[in-house]
């Protein structure tokens, strides 16, 4: 079944919620808000977008009770910035974080921080003043690691309790690997050891412990997982559990995505079993596109991982890296089965639009817009324009295959996405509406919306701080 076809059966079968949509800011207290962000999941690797040979039934399930965005983008084709976009509700080039974070000569020499300023505006910190507990579990990646042991913990961005892993600092579990021996040498925070494969599931444990022990107060649980990010570690149980026909490169990211999904059922059914399915909001999405390394194409023909079909993949601002699934569930206020295909949204809307769902106070100057509206059920129309910005002078990671390399800046405005290098070279208009897979380069036909683009891309461009003029 295509994706298309699965999603008009979802809205088939959807059933309308059993009472009527109410307003965020209704009566009783606010939502609690878990947020799930799945490493390098791509769009196609859920089984109601594509996905044949794992039944994601968790992920499916939230759907079903739920909503599906399907035109919704995140920050950057790279964690560290996408990251940073969920967090601060502000385009990450803003914090010169443009692509991964790694050691401090890496990050100078690509003209980038060594971590999110703490004094930047903060989701989690927006909502624990308005009242609610906050905890982060999982990956991290807005600094700390490698070389660098002196960037702030989590609770230093509003998060009453976390849990990382060799990205971050603070309490963290470390799988085998030299990342995490670099790790375990900056110390700050209690260490604990575990194979890979195990980390999901006690994220989950963390995360089950926290919604019970907070059932009784507005909580903002932030989920972020090191699956199904390569490499693909399943245990033995987890592998035999999936189809031994495929290549063994995608026998084991399809191991790995079904205990991710099977992990993620416990904490849902852990929700409604504390009775709290109806006081929550559940968000689910990916950082950026599957995985892309040229390795795959050598040993597997393709790389794990699906686009459901888009050009591009993780390091790409073509759609297949940077558009993703987003999943909401709030049962009761969010209408059951509907999917959303109208709605364009992205990842620095998240903190005007959980604040203004929480009642929280937002940030001023964020680049996002509230979309709430569109959250909760009735899709709109976003304004303004959405802007990418992917790397710095080259240096930066690129696909395995040459046609989903994309330019390092794009801007999508309405049913229009408009590409380009920094200066100015292989521009790139596409009509989404018409030519989702971006295979039809239409510049050459409408140079007047080229000509418009290009000046308004490349002035917001202009408008980002460089590391050298950000020195005091």
């Amino acid at each position: 079944m295509n994706r298309r076809g699965a999603m008009l059966i979802l809205i088939t079968l959807g059933l309308l919620s059993t009472r009527a949509l109410q307003a965020a800011d209704g009566p009783g207290r606010p939502p609690n808000i878990v947020f799930i962000l799945i490493d390098d999941m791509g769009y196609g690797d859920l089984s109601l977008t594509g996905n044949e040979r794992v039944q994601t039934r968790s992920l499916d399930r939230l759907v079903r009770e739920g909503l599906l965005l399907t035109q919704f983008y995140v920050a950057s084709p790279i964690c560290s910035p996408s990251r940073v976009a969920f967090t601060t509700g502000q385009y990450p080039a803003r914090h010169l974080i443009h692509s991964y974070l790694a050691s401090r000569k890496r990050n100078r020499d690509r003209g980038m921080r060594d971590f999110l300023d703490p004094r930047a505006p903060s989701l989690a910190r927006t909502l624990q003043q308005a009242g609610y507990a906050t905890a982060h579990f999982g990956k991290w990646h807005m600094g700390g690691g490698r070389d660098v042991g002196n960037a702030p913990l989590p609770q230093a961005y509003g998060f009453d309790e976390s849990l990382t892993s060799f990205e971050g600092l603070g309490d963290r579990v470390l799988p085998p690997g030299g990342l995490s021996e670099e790790s375990a040498l900056l110390g700050r925070g209690t260490i604990r050891r575990a194979p890979k494969h195990q980390l999901t599931e006690i994220y989950v444990d963390r995360a089950i412990d926290f919604v019970e022990n907070h059932r009784d107060r507005p909580f903002y649980l932030q989920l972020w997982l090191n699956d199904v990010h390569d490499s693909h570690r399943p245990s033995k149980e987890a592998l035999a559990r999936v189809a031994s026909s495929d290549h063994p490169l995608h026998q084991r990211f399809h191991a790995v995505l079904d205990e991710m999904d099977r992990q993620l059922g416990r904490l849902v059914r852990a929700i409604d079993d504390a009775g709290l399915g109806e006081e929550t909001l559940i968000l689910v999405t990916s950082d950026n596109g599957p995985t892309a390394w040229p390795r795959y194409y050598k040993e597997g023909g393709e790389p794990p991982g699906s686009t459901a079909g888009f050009r591009g993949r993780k390091w790409s601002l073509y759609e297949g890296g940077i558009r993703m699934p987003l999943i909401a569930r709030w049962k009761g206020t969010i209408p059951a089965g509907q999917v959303d295909d109208q709605t364009i949204m992205t990842a620095v809307d998240f903190l005007p639009t959980l604040a203004s769902i929480s009642n929280a106070d937002p940030n001023s100057d964020s680049d996002g817009v509230d979309v709430s509206s569109a959250l909760l059920g009735s899709p709109r129309e976003r304004r303004p324009a959405i802007f990418w910005e992917y790397g710095r002078d080259g240096q930066y990671l690129r696909p395995g295959a040459e046609p989903d390399r994309s330019p390092n800046l794009a801007m999508r405005d309405g049913r229009w996405k408009f590409l380009v290098n920094e200066d100015g070279t292989r521009p790139e208009l596409y009509d989404l509406a018409r030519d989702e897979r971006e295979q039809r380069n239409l510049a050459g036909e409408k140079p007047e919306l080229v000509d418009r683009y290009s000046k308004k891309l490349l002035g917001w461009r202009c408008s980002l701080p460089s590391l050298d003029a950000s020195k005091p």
